[in-house]
């Protein structure tokens, strides 16, 4: 391969340093209108990209027992639950998909594979969780989504990718299906896992359609909390958000909110990122 031209590196950076900023400074203002007093973000508009005073004033006002703790405490245990409830499911059904000779498995595959190409409506979806008793339950934020068809065939592609020499070693020694799945598939999946994991908790995290058709306000996760009083533009001081000062300036709660939603799965990813790139496509080779 020749040796970059000057203009294409000089390009390559001007592209890079573009990407960035369209990024970095929507975030920045973000963070900085959550740090600025009340008078600061009324006197810039609303927005502030740099405090002059910072302060946390709106972070000890959220995270003081409202709705947002309540919220942000279901989100935690929301997540956590339903991460390791769906990664337990889809590493059982991938792992019995992916042997050769398993009774029912290409019907089983094919019909998981047709719900990924004609998802169910959401009537259907809503009546089906009326019918069960889990409206109002947090259950009914993670039966209906417990198993994602996406991360099911990227754990089934890997597990096919295993070499069969080591599964016939581990029958050879007197191991069965449970312990070769545990002693032998799983310690050679940490990529895999740890990429389908971190897709699961990002769905969790971020989950608020679900919250807002099956459970009442009073046990919403963070994320819905996040979509009604920002999104949606409602008004922080009918949340019993506000202090004295807080309501002549929204935006400082508001943000901060924001922030709280998004800064966990940022502390996360950068952990997970060495796995993205290997897990995904080592799965991707081979259905």
């Amino acid at each position: 391969m020749e040796r970059p031209r000057p203009v294409t590196k000089a390009a390559k950076g001007v592209a890079v340093t573009v990407v960035l900023a369209l990024v970095l400074i929507p975030f920045l203002v973000i963070v900085s209108t959550s740090l600025a007093s009340n008078r600061e973000v009324v006197d810039n508009g609303g927005w502030v990209l740099w405090p002059t005073d910072p302060t946390l004033r709106a972070y000890r006002t959220i995270l003081s027992g409202g709705i947002v703790t309540k919220a942000l405490g279901v989100s935690v245990g929301l997540t956590l639950a339903g991460t390791v409830f769906s990664l337990a499911c889809t590493t059982f059904l991938a792992y019995a998909l992916a042997r050769p000779g398993v009774f029912g498995g290409k019907p089983v595959l094919l019909l998981i594979l047709f719900t990924f190409l004609f998802p169910p409506g959401m009537i259907p979806a809503f009546l089906l969780v009326k019918g069960m008793g889990m409206m109002d339950t947090y259950a009914a934020l993670i039966a209906p989504v417990l198993i994602n068809v996406f991360n099911l065939v990227v754990l089934r592609g890997f597990f096919q990718g295993i070499p069969e020499e080591l599964y016939e070693a581990a029958r050879l020694d007197g191991a069965n299906d449970w312990q070769i799945l545990w002693r032998v598939v799983l310690p050679l999946s940490k990529a895999a896992l740890a990429v389908v994991s971190l897709f699961y908790a990002v769905s969790y995290w971020n989950a608020w359609f679900h919250a807002s058709i099956y459970m009442e306000s009073g046990h919403w996760p963070l994320s819905q909390v996040l979509r009604t009083y920002v999104i949606g533009g409602s008004q922080i001081a009918d949340t019993g958000l506000s202090e004295a000062g807080l309501v002549s300036a929204p935006q400082t709660t508001q943000m901060a909110v924001l922030v709280i939603a998004t800064v966990p799965i940022l502390l996360v990813y950068p952990f997970l990122q060495k796995y993205f790139t290997k897990g995904v496509l080592t799965g991707a080779i081979k259905s």
